[in-house]
């Protein structure tokens, strides 16, 4: 019994768990937080970054990562996904009119977001009839933060382009209005990644599972 209790020790969910996140990972913290609680044995050590970081070489336990994955040395979970929206607050629509054909966004403020690692302005991949097309937006601004984005888009500032997640509250009580829905062709993938050979420590194992559980994913 006594060589049970031990083993079990050993075995269970403990010790530095070391995760690193995008910058949208910090809308994960509802559930990093009931992971805590979960799991208080385990000490989370979180760092938010875009940046591409070497998941071995910088020992890191395990990543969530956003769009495809290039490295053999990582096993992988998929977690549920999401797609951008074109939102913009009612007083804005009201005032300079509602988009109703990509081409449109050319004569309306649009708030753009740009890569924090690369300094480029995210692309808004606008369809017409299926088939993807340009549009020379205008850059009334500019943040490396979706929060500031939602925030000049909830004041009526402009159309901005985010992830569906951050503004879906936003969207059900009416802050914002989503525009050009059908002319929209985006879905990110969310996978979560650690070294195959720490695949069987517990700590990884339950945080695994955990964010499966709560994200959902294959």
């Amino acid at each position: 019994m006594a060589m049970r209790r031990v083993t079990q020790a050993n075995i269970s969910p403990q010790g530095r768990l070391r995760i690193g996140l995008p910058q949208l990972g910090k809308y994960l913290l509802p559930q990093l937080v009931e992971f805590q609680q979960e799991f208080p044995s385990i000490e989370l050590e979180l760092s938010f970054s875009d940046r591409l970081v070497n998941v071995i070489d910088e020992g890191f336990d395990a990543v969530i990562r956003i769009g495809e994955i290039g490295d053999s040395r990582l096993t992988m979970r998929r977690l549920t996904g999401y797609r951008h929206r074109l939102v913009a607050a009612p007083a804005y629509l009201a005032q300079h009119g509602t988009p109703t054909r990509p081409a449109d966004l050319a004569s309306h403020a649009c708030l753009r977001y740009r890569y924090p690692t690369s300094g480029r302005l995210e692309p808004w991949p606008l369809l017409v009839k299926g088939r993807p097309v340009s549009v020379d937006l205008p850059q009334s601004a500019i943040a490396d933060v979706t929060q500031a984005l939602q925030a000049m888009a909830e004041a009526g500032l402009g159309i901005a382009f985010l992830p569906d997640f951050t503004v879906a509250d936003a969207i059900s009580t009416g802050q914002l209005i989503v525009v050009l829905e059908k002319h929209i062709d985006d879905h990110q993938d969310v996978s979560i990644l650690w070294p195959s050979g720490r695949q069987s420590l517990p700590k990884i194992k339950v945080f695994v599972d955990f964010m499966v559980s709560r994200l959902g994913g294959a």
